[in-house]
């Protein structure tokens, strides 16, 4: 083929990083955009922090704030908010002299009050954010006690061991290969490692290191004091029955047993005191704070939806560099500074239309959902993105964006924008019932049952079929393995 240059026009759409900007920004969660803004503050000279006390003098059209509440809303049930986004001002910090740290910090003096002294040394120990682990701690208990080189070395292999919830995770077998290629001196024999292993067992928490859920229990057991009721039944129960008791097979145990009710019930009372995760109690779990980024409360009568003021700093143009460029001058630095104004009103405009588009959002969501804010789950309504985008006018992607990571504030505590969109099932009455509320009338029929006979699947199914609303017995069954209940005959208890 013969080459040729040929001229041709169309029409394509592309993303300008403005657009991009924007569209990043509103995908990212309150901690996510904290960092984007430190970052844009470290690398912009043209933007800071709004002080509050200066900010009445700064022009209106330089500040981040909420967006204009001046446009009427979706639907009156939910009330405008016409305060402003207060905006919570983050100090930056300062480098202090060196006479300036020992005017504020005196060093520590033996005349000192011994009071002052310890309630400093108790304030700085609350601050730090150590949290003691289980193999730390059983080996404390291990320093405190008296123990032969190879003793203590088999110990600490068997501390090492230890999983999260107290358990051995290795076997006794393979701990001995461990020691043998680190102790090739001495002879360590599976006798002398079961004799430390049940040394180790005895520590704090009681049960550690057992290798079962039945040694676990049995050395728990062991301890208890001999007022306990029926501990003798109860060791009997978890050493030769333990599978039965698991399966909750009651009538199998009394007559295997030759026990009367009364006598398996304060036997499964003693048991269930126990702990059979001893090492949790140690392991301690960081918990995750949520920042909800719109609060949701009802004054007089109607629910007013705003914005978290404490969600994203307060931002502005910085009026003292703007000032230094000059229009006409085509200088390096006139330029810089020319490119780093334009990029923090691009900032600015897409934290503004950010804010905009999560308020707008949030109180399509708060209409819809009225009646799960007035009654609680089970009048939760479906709902689904295309409902929101239709109503607002924009696409399924953007409310996508919007509620991913994004918290609501409710009197009935913090949830997630998502949490709020539900598939829905068919009622007999034409209507939609959503999935969420048909998960709480499963939780509320099962924690209404009775003890000795509780409800199958197929009962809860003909249960919701009588209220009106057509559920397979599958569906409950998904449903209640989604809420961790387990099924019928793990939740027989002894009436």
């Amino acid at each position: 083929m013969k080459q040729a240059i040929q001229l041709r026009f169309g029409q394509h759409l592309t993303m300008t990083p403005q657009l991009q900007q924007a569209i990043r920004l509103l995908q990212l969660s309150t901690l996510e955009l904290q960092g984007e803004i430190q970052e844009v503050l470290d690398s912009n000279v043209m933007l800071e922090l709004a002080e509050e006390e200066g900010s009445a003098n700064i022009p209106s059209d330089r500040l981040v704030s909420a967006p204009s509440h001046d446009t009427p809303p979706v639907d009156s049930g939910a009330e405008q908010d016409s305060e402003p986004l207060e905006a919570k001002t983050l100090e930056a910090g300062e480098a202090f002299a060196e006479n300036d740290w020992e005017e504020t910090h005196e060093p520590f003096s033996a005349a000192a009050p011994s009071g002052a002294s310890d309630q400093e040394g108790r304030e700085y120990e609350n601050l730090s954010g150590h949290v003691e682990t289980l193999r730390e701690h059983l080996q404390w208990q291990l320093r405190l006690t008296s123990m032969s080189d190879c003793d203590r070395a088999i110990a600490e292999a068997i501390i090492d061991a230890v999983n999260d919830d107290g358990y051995l995770s290795e076997s006794l077998e393979e701990i001995q290969k461990g020691l043998a290629a680190e102790l090739p001196e001495e002879d360590v024999t599976p006798e002398a490692i079961a004799a430390v292993l049940h040394r180790v067992q005895h520590f704090d928490p009681l049960g550690v290191a057992a290798r079962d859920l039945r040694e676990c229990l049995l050395i728990q057991l062991q301890h208890c004091p001999d007022s306990t009721p029926c501990l003798e039944t109860a060791r009997r129960l978890v050493s030769d029955y333990l599978p039965l008791l698991g399966s909750r097979d009651y009538a199998q145990l009394m007559r295997r047993m030759k026990l009367g009710e009364e006598e398996l019930r304060e036997a499964v009372q003693t048991i269930q005191s126990l702990n059979p995760r001893p090492g949790a109690q140690i392991t301690q779990r960081h918990a995750d704070y949520v920042i909800p980024d719109v609060y949701v409360r009802k004054h007089k009568g109607r629910w007013r939806v705003t914005l978290n003021p404490e969600a994203t700093p307060r931002l502005r143009i910085n009026h003292q560099y703007a000032n230094l460029i000059r229009r006409a001058s085509n200088s390096p630095d006139n330029n810089c500074l020319k490119n780093h104004l334009q990029e923090a009103r691009w900032f600015l405009k897409s934290l503004q239309s950010r804010n905009e588009t999560l308020l707008r959002v949030a109180r399509c969501i708060v209409e819809r959902q009225r009646d799960f804010l007035e009654h609680g789950e089970e009048a939760m309504r479906p709902l689904v993105l295309h409902d929101v985008a239709e109503t607002l006018g924009m696409h399924e992607s953007t409310i996508s964006r919007v509620t991913r990571q994004k918290y609501l504030h409710t009197p009935r505590g913090v949830f997630e924008l998502k949490y709020f969109f539900s598939s829905h099932v068919s009622t007999e009455s034409g209507g939609e019932c959503s999935a969420t509320a048909i998960r709480a009338l499963i939780k509320k029929l099962v924690a209404a049952e009775h003890a000795g006979k509780p409800l199958s699947d197929s009962k809860i199914a003909d249960l919701l079929i009588g209220q009106g609303i057509n559920v397979a017995r599958r569906t409950v069954a998904k449903y209640r393995e989604a809420m961790a209940i387990p099924p019928s005959n793990e939740r027989k208890r002894l009436a």
